[in-house]
């Protein structure tokens, strides 16, 4: 069935669920927090059901997967995107990861292997064993709806017939680059043994995709049978307490992206453009000796923390100014917080146009990125009782629900040949 809105999980079951047995399952994950939080998030659950899971991920994930009751599985960590060092194309990456991952399944004999969206290796060494597999999505569905603008441009829905029209006419274009991806990925499955794929975003279960964001992000489309939005996965290792500032002011967390800004460019703007903001405490996330070298020492109401538990310390802010990676935005909605959203790359540009679009968040254009501008979003994002009330409202919605469980609940129904 197709539907305009997306198809939300049923709510969870007892353990046991609808596969009504324990299950040995498989989990794989790219090694970025991005792509192994959602999926450490989802094992949990599983393992709270009752289940035996495994997690191939990367190395450093380890003591976290096996802190979390699962069984660690390390995954070959070849780069997904070729550089001068190491040339290597990202499907003959992918061709050798499934040869590694292949021994593996046959070793589990595994009801079911889901695989993240980048770690197509499990998904691919599922189909030589004739495993069924599904897709976890850990954010936004990167697949656009007929009149919406292509994934990760960060152009916002159009609202008029002439807005739809353009994008369709640029249609074409994007059809080429998908198309283009799909040689390549039925280059790798001729490599395996196995047949071509007719369909673009092959690498996307048509059985089991698990889209693990907010549906209020999500742009109306028809969705696939097997799409569920279940809402985000949220983990993250343990973490104590942090000081905040003193006062009872609304507190803005900046919580900036390190492996995209390296150089500090947007908590450097927030310690310059808030210092002298009154009625605001500013809590940021960074190295306290390097900012004040660039920036001077801190005013009374902020505070520099080199890190921060986000899930102990965001349902206590107002606000949080981030590179709007999918992981720190679905953190800050569900714990009731305004998004403002500079984004660097990738799909930042897309989640800061989601959350302005759903009425929860303020966008700062990369280039406009400095004090002034800083200033001026968090004025809006905390002087709009709007965009507030909206975050509230998906808070909420994560409140009353346990996207994990209901995740979980559809995995058991793959395993049990229900999908």
């Amino acid at each position: 069935m197709l539907s305009s809105t997306p198809p939300e999980a049923a709510p969870a079951e007892a353990a046991g669920g609808a596969g009504g047995r324990p299950r040995r399952l498989l989990l794989g994950a790219f090694g970025d927090p991005g792509h192994a939080f959602p999926t450490i998030a989802l094992g949990r659950a599983l393992r709270a059901r009752g289940h035996d899971v495994t997690l191939q991920t990367w190395e450093r994930w380890r003591p976290d997967v096996e802190r979390e009751g699962m069984r660690f599985a390390a995954a070959p960590e070849y780069h997904v995107f070729p550089t001068r060092e190491r040339p290597l194309k990202p499907f003959e990456a992918v061709t050798r990861a499934t040869r590694d991952t292949l021994p593996l399944i046959r070793e589990l004999e595994p009801d079911a292997v889901v695989s993240d969206i980048l770690t197509l290796a499990p998904a691919l060494a599922a189909e030589l064993a004739g495993v069924p597999c599904g897709t976890l999505i850990p954010h936004i569905d990167p697949r656009a709806a007929p009149g919406a603008p292509p994934f990760s441009l960060g152009a916002r829905l159009p609202r008029t017939p002439a807005g739809r029209a353009l994008w369709d006419a640029l249609a074409p274009l994007v059809g080429r680059g998908l198309a283009h991806g799909r040689e390549e990925l039925n280059e790798t499955r001729a490599r395996l043994g196995l047949p071509p794929q007719e369909r673009v975003h092959g690498g996307i279960s048509e059985r089991l995709a698990l889209v693990a964001t907010f549906p209020q992000l999500e742009y109306p489309r028809s969705w696939p049978r097997g799409a569920h939005v279940v809402g985000p996965l949220l983990w993250e290792p343990p973490a104590g307490d942090v000081p905040l500032p003193p006062g009872d002011s609304p507190l803005v967390l900046v919580a900036p992206s390190t492996s995209q800004d390296a150089d500090g460019r947007l908590v450097r703007a927030a310690l310059t453009g808030l210092r002298h903001l009154d009625g605001v405490r500013t809590l940021v996330i960074g190295d306290r000796e390097a900012l004040v070298a660039a920036t001077g020492p801190p005013a009374e109401r902020m505070t520099i923390a080199p890190w921060a538990s986000y899930a102990r310390t965001m349902p206590a802010c107002t606000a949080v100014l981030c590179h709007a990676g999918h992981g720190t935005l679905a953190r800050a909605l569900a714990s009731g917080c305004v998004v403002i959203g500079a984004p660097m790359a990738g799909d930042m540009n897309e989640c800061a146009a989601r959350a302005d679009w759903a009425g929860a968040g303020v966008r700062i254009p990369r280039r406009l990125i400095g004090p002034r501008s800083v200033r001026l979003a968090v004025q809006r994002a905390l002087g709009d009782p709007r965009l507030k009330a909206r975050a509230e409202e998906l808070a909420a919605w994560y409140a009353a629900r346990d996207p994990a469980s209901d995740a979980a609940a559809l995995v058991e129904e793959l395993a049990a040949g229900r999908r």
